[in-house]
């Protein structure tokens, strides 16, 4: 893989793609001449993001308006796709969802669904279009990890732990796929200022998305986005849990009642 100019005419499919990462990594992808498949739940948000990537970039897009935690949603996805006669080179799986708050007092239902969404979905998608890159010897798929992933969160426990699948699983898939042709590596941004943060953080989509596709070009199974980000995320992995997570959890508190 030549990183991102070889997808140049080509399609890449961008899951969570009406805001934030999803949405900067699609504008990446348009301005190198790449068409789009984007796939968002927010029908009003994923057509302004479709028709300013149209309109300012000249990008063949194509949109489909799809909520993937739902039952049966990556069939439905794949059989759209499927009667456009298009072939996936690059997929993006930056759908996610985040839930704050102690898991005792937070409703099962609610963990399902984030479960649903950030490894169910992107499990499926991953090895739906990972096979058929297998058979052509060519492709890419970029999974949106966290830098949450590297130790448990307390107040974020699932979207922690669901995080932590998405790097262990990417990992895994990296080195079951090398020299294969298909390139596979997790990018895990710390806190970027999208929606889900309500644009809190350090970092921007773009600068997400850049280190995003850069990383295609190279050899690594995974990515943290910032220098600052890959420093700390080194830090914490070397401290005790017990007095980080104790911390951790002080600082959400002040945070939850703030």
């Amino acid at each position: 893989m030549n990183g991102i100019t070889a997808f140049r005419g080509k399609y890449a499919l961008v899951t969570g793609a009406s805001s934030g990462i999803g949405a900067a990594i699609a504008e990446e992808l348009a301005k190198a001449g790449v068409h789009l498949i984007l796939v968002a739940r927010d029908e009003v948000r994923l057509r302004r993001v479709s028709e300013a990537l149209s309109n300012t970039h000249g990008a063949s897009v194509r949109t489909v308006v799809l909520d993937l935690g739902k039952e049966d949603a990556v069939n439905h996805l794949a059989t759209q796709i499927e009667t456009w006669k298009i072939e996936i080179d690059l997929l993006v799986n930056a759908a996610g969802v985040s839930h704050r708050g102690p898991v005792g007092e937070t409703d099962p239902s609610d963990l399902t669904k984030l479960i649903k969404l950030n490894v169910s979905a992107l499990t499926e998608l991953t090895a739906l279009y990972v096979s058929r890159m297998l058979k052509r010897g060519h492709g890419a798929i970029i999974n949106i990890a966290s830098t949450g992933a590297y130790m448990p969160v307390p107040y974020l426990a699932a979207y922690a732990a669901s995080k932590a699948y998405v790097l262990s699983f990417t990992k895994a898939l990296w080195a079951e796929t090398e020299g294969s042709g298909v390139r596979v590596v997790a990018v895990s941004p710390g806190r970027t200022r999208t929606p889900m943060t309500k644009g809190q953080g350090s970092r921007l989509p773009a600068d997400v998305a850049r280190t995003a596709l850069r990383a295609l070009g190279g050899r690594e199974p995974s990515v943290i986005d910032g220098s600052a980000n890959a420093l700390s995320t080194r830090f914490i992995r070397l401290l005790p849990y017990k007095p980080f997570a104790r911390f951790v959890l002080r600082v959400m508190r002040g945070q939850q009642l703030s």
